[in-house]
């Protein structure tokens, strides 16, 4: 079986809030599923890093690729101490990046990242399979560099993104719609998106070759230089005692909290240039009427009827069976992962498991940091 999990908790922690556990449980929970993934689907990417989001919420490009290797590094350590080896899982360790702004500084990071991740596997962690230090990632237009000021700009942005992902040599692309900005992307809006893609690949070309910027003076200049500063952003990591002690204490999140302030308030003054926003803005310009996605109260009403009939059908005898051995298993610290799968075909419910473990393991009680 094929497939990647977007599980990237510490990801969660820094960028997004969508966390239950705290931080050591959470990442021994995907530590359970690369362990699971390499002795029973060898083909599944257990965990998709996502440098992404901690972009979306502040990081610099440097931070970006730099946090996310931290998190992978939590990651392949947690995996090697169940004694697992770095070439069982590292190969199949997948990362999910941000594209804004400047093409070439978005180039240079994405070709840093690949050196330097490789340098990673094969150097620090030894690895002898070369493809353990591939760097295996998607590579999409965020969300934040999209305006609701003049939204057809987004088509061209995208356009941008997509061209950026290509000559970065990302594996796959991923560019959000022109107006994402203000709502959920209309069918037209996703295949404007969709079309993006395949007139790179159609018409310009950019599937012709490998690294087609390789050799530039400027662009390689730009690189050594950004990976020098992917390496600063890891240390001061290490130097805070290591990305889960980082993101426990809310080092991290104050940090891209931070930078996320300032950027805003450069985005207000004009000193960060933003076309439509801040700068070649028409006067009396009226920003467009938006149509916004009503909430949908009869799908969520046939939502809890199917959770119903879920219910009344299931085997109820082998839920309760399938959860006592799912706290069990928590409690004695074994890898979770083969009780979570007995519990799910007997079709015990998300929330049935998670308050399970919520009992177990606790919750995570974020801390705050000015």
């Amino acid at each position: 079986m094929r497939g990647a999990a977007q599980n990237d908790i510490l990801k969660e922690f820094i960028g997004r809030g969508t966390w239950i556990f705290p931080v050591d449980h959470s990442v021994k929970l995907v530590a359970d599923t690369i362990e699971y993934c390499a002795q029973h689907a060898p083909k599944y990417s257990p965990v998709s890093v996502c440098g992404y989001h901690i972009r979306e919420s502040g990081a610099n490009p440097a931070e970006e690729m730099g946090y996310a290797f931290a998190i992978a590094k939590a990651y392949t350590d947690a995996a090697l101490a169940r004694g697992l080896s770095i070439d069982e899982f590292a190969g199949r360790l997948s990362f999910n990046f941000n594209i804004f702004s400047n093409l070439f500084e978005q180039v240079a990071k994405f070709r840093a990242g690949r050196g330097r991740w490789a340098k990673i596997i094969i150097d620090e962690y030894g690895a002898e399979n070369p493809t353990s230090g591939w760097l295996r990632m998607i590579a999409g237009g965020g969300g934040s560099g999209l305006t609701i000021e003049q939204p057809e700009n987004n088509i061209a942005r995208g356009a941008y993104y997509a061209l950026v992902a290509a000559l970065s040599g990302a594996q796959t692309m991923a560019l959000c719609c022109y107006d994402e900005a203000y709502t959920i992307p209309t069918p037209k809006a996703q295949r404007i998106s969709l079309r993006t893609m395949q007139l790179l690949i159609e018409e310009i070309g950019l599937c012709d070759t490998v690294d087609p910027l390789g050799g530039s003076y400027f662009i390689e200049t730009l690189t050594n230089q950004m990976e020098d500063k992917i390496v600063e952003a890891m240390d001061w990591v290490e130097a805070q005692g290591g990305m889960v002690k980082a993101v426990g204490e809310g080092l991290i999140q104050a940090r891209v909290s931070k930078q996320a302030y300032d950027h805003q308030r450069a985005l207000q003054s004009g000193e960060f240039r933003k076309v439509g926003v801040n700068c070649y803005v028409e006067e009396g310009e009226e920003k467009p009427e938006v149509e916004l996605h009503g909430y949908d109260e009869a799908g969520e009403q046939a939502q809890i009827r199917s959770l119903q009939q879920v219910r009344a059908e299931r085997d109820g005898a082998e839920v309760e069976r399938s959860l006592a051995a799912l706290q069990a298993d928590a409690e004695a610290s074994a890898n979770v992962m083969p009780a979570l799968m007995r519990a799910v075909k007997a079709y015990a419910t998300v929330g049935e498991m998670t308050n399970v473990l919520v009992g177990v393991y606790g919750r995570y009680d974020e801390p705050l940091r000015f």
